[in-house]
């Protein structure tokens, strides 16, 4: 009498040919391959017998056990070459080769995106290069370099994400400024736009993750009218021929003067609206001729070189450009606000 788990094998591969040979989905193929071989089938759990068959009965036991496995795969392969053949599906002629192809959605850009997108295309246009830059940075890019002193508000942990080891993730894009004028000699004149990151509470203008897009031009006898200028032209360029700006003093670290600037309010063309707050103007970001101290941080003489630098947040481009009022929106995923785009 032979051995109970040959017998087993024997039986089960009896029935598994049968459904094999009967079998006309993938679905039943897969279920015959999931009860032979599948993790909880029957060949894995005679596996776990094998342990248990007497010394004299190994080597017959051990034939069967491998015999009956390839045999079950050779079943299963001609199963599915019978499958894929037609054999047991529709044949080519019950395919109406007349129906029309299935109609995939194509998908389109982010606001974010399309703000980007545009602005590099407009500095482009006025000879602007696109550089890049790590969005984790060292200490010393990321402030020392841009003349930011060591008590600066900017620089404490509740404003800025810092690593164990002492980097940082960069909360703006200056810091690709000052990688660039380190590798290579001016004239400089590059558009930066990237990822920021600062310890920002959520609300409908603020967010911990957001984008920038910096600028910076050095070259001899650089002067705050070729920063208008180029600012003018971005703006009506993005927002149409009949918007202006304005530059309003400010202070920032690593531009001296510093600037912010304004553009005249869309929604209302300056009037004044709910909107701007009935002032006509939308505030946009900051800019300003780059501090001496700057350039001799990365080896340019201020006596000979001097340059502008600015910088402007994407998602408040888009929320005014597309009229958002939260910018969580921008960030949440949701395809029934993304689609309107």
């Amino acid at each position: 009498m032979s051995n109970p788990i040959i017998q087993k094998i024997d039986s089960a591969l009896s029935v598994a040919e049968a459904k094999l040979l009967n079998a006309v989905t993938e679905a039943e193929i897969e279920e015959v391959r999931i009860g032979i071989i599948g993790r909880n089938g029957l060949f894995p759990a005679l596996s776990k017998e094998m342990g248990a068959v007497l010394p004299e009965d190994r080597k017959e036991v051990g034939q069967a056990f491998n015999t009956g496995r390839n045999r079950f795969q050779e079943l299963l392969d001609a199963a599915k070459q019978r499958l894929a053949a037609g054999a047991g599906g529709k044949s080519s002629d019950e395919l109406d080769l007349t129906l029309p192809g299935r109609l995939r959605k194509l998908g389109h850009k982010h606001p974010v995106t399309k703000v980007i997108d545009d602005s590099v295309a407009i500095f482009r246009r006025m000879g602007f290069i696109v550089a890049d830059g790590p969005e984790i940075e060292t200490v010393y890019h990321n402030f020392d370099a841009l003349n930011t002193p060591a008590d600066h508000p900017s620089r404490d942990p509740g404003d800025t994400f810092y690593f164990k080891d002492g980097r940082l993730l960069r909360t703006q894009t200056s810091p690709v400024q000052i990688r660039v004028m380190e590798s290579q000699e001016p004239p400089v004149r590059i558009v930066a736009p990237g990822r920021c990151f600062r310890r920002d509470t959520p609300d409908a203008t603020h967010s911990m993750n957001f984008h920038q897009i910096e600028g910076l031009y050095i070259d001899r006898d650089v002067s705050l009218a070729d920063l208008k200028s180029i600012l003018q032209a971005y703006a009506r360029e993005l927002f149409g021929p009949n918007v202006s700006i304005r530059l309003r003093p400010h202070f920032f670290p690593f531009t001296e003067p510093s600037v912010e600037y304004d553009f005249s309010c869309i929604m209302c063309g300056g009037k004044g609206c709910n909107v701007c707050k009935q002032s006509g103007w939308l505030e946009i970001a900051g800019a300003g001729m780059v501090d001496p101290n700057v350039l001799k941080a990365v080896g340019y003489d201020p006596e000979i070189w001097s340059g502008f630098a600015f910088g402007m947040g994407i998602e408040r481009i888009a929320m005014i450009r597309y009229r958002i009022n939260d910018i969580r929106l921008l960030y949440e995923n949701d395809t029934r606000f993304l689609e309107q785009f």
